[in-house]
């Protein structure tokens, strides 16, 4: 029985991931933008990677109606924009239906789990990717994920798995995607400010003492919340600007597009979590407050 996947939110990482199941045999139904459902329904999902490049045929529509019966759905919109999806699917999900989420950030799944009828699973999301245009997903490096064991981790690996995509099943989520927090923080809002990818950005002269303060704020808060992180440290993540020298974070492709940030889920998640805990993190306020400025000063954020 040929598996069927729909993915709620057909940016990069929603694209990248449901073109790779799509070729993998997987029945995928991209639900986003007319902008990128357009072109897609005309000629296909356009993959390009290191080992491939070309036309994925998948289906496509702009209506979430169309995730009706999909077996799983990967939910891959803005963190900022989750309740609002959520309560747009919500209608044609049943108990038979499982979510995965995707995004960035620590708490969707528990916002998911308030407002939908379904499973919700967490995963912690590597990634480098964009989209180079409409219908268009360039793959940059990585694309590995780590699930938790319930609800349906095995099946969600094997299915993954197929399609070339490395899955690690973990006790510890939570910590997980703390770790990826850990390193959004560091390097998305830097990158915005900046405009530059991650290889320029720890080029620069100073900048990554700078990167060393978010660091360890962030692992103060988490240590400060009881949440283990495990395998982060400052030279792990140094080393991801040489796994994706090329990669210009999530948060400057929102700015360069004119698109609001998740600064509000990444950074400011540690700031509110600090000042609940007690933990001074003045890098990742001040992170915060420029990206707003930023936001503020293009019209994507009001007050």
């Amino acid at each position: 029985m040929q598996n069927t996947v729909a993915v709620l939110g057909a940016g990069a990482v929603g694209c990248f991931y449901g073109g790779m199941l799509a070729r993998a045999g997987c029945r995928v139904t991209l639900v986003g933008r007319p902008a990128h459902i357009e072109p897609i329904l005309r000629e296909g999902l356009l993959l390009e990677s290191g080992a491939f490049r070309g036309h994925v045929a998948v289906n496509a529509a702009v209506d979430s109606s169309v995730i009706h019966g999909a077996q799983l759905v990967l939910f891959c919109v803005k963190s900022a924009d989750t309740e609002a999806a959520a309560r747009q699917m919500a209608p044609y999900l049943d108990k038979a239906s499982l979510v995965l989420c995707l995004q960035n950030g620590v708490e969707n799944v528990r916002r998911l789990e308030a407002l939908l009828p379904c499973p919700v699973a967490s995963a912690a999301v590597y990634v480098a990717v964009e989209m180079a245009g409409p219908g268009h997903v360039r793959h940059h490096g990585r694309g590995d994920l780590i699930i938790g064991p319930e609800p349906a981790g095995p099946w969600i690996a094997e299915l993954f798995r197929a399609a070339e995509i490395p899955v690690e099943i973990s006790d510890n989520v939570d910590g997980a995607l703390w770790g990826k927090l850990v390193v959004n923080c560091t390097y998305n809002a830097l990158s915005a400010i900046t405009r530059l990818p991650y290889a320029g950005l720890v080029a620069v002269d100073g900048m990554e003492a700078a990167m060393r303060a978010v660091v360890g704020e962030c692992l103060a808060v988490a240590q400060a919340d009881a949440v283990t992180v495990p395998g982060i440290n400052w030279e792990v993540v140094r080393g991801i600007a040489d796994a994706v020298p090329a990669q210009y974070s999530s948060t400057a492709q929102d700015l360069a597009r004119g698109k609001r940030s998740e600064i509000d889920h990444l950074n400011g998640y540690v700031v509110r979590r600090g000042r609940a805990l007690g933990i001074p993190v003045p890098a990742n306020e001040l992170l915060c407050a420029i990206v707003r400025a930023l936001e503020q000063k293009d019209g994507t954020r009001v007050g």
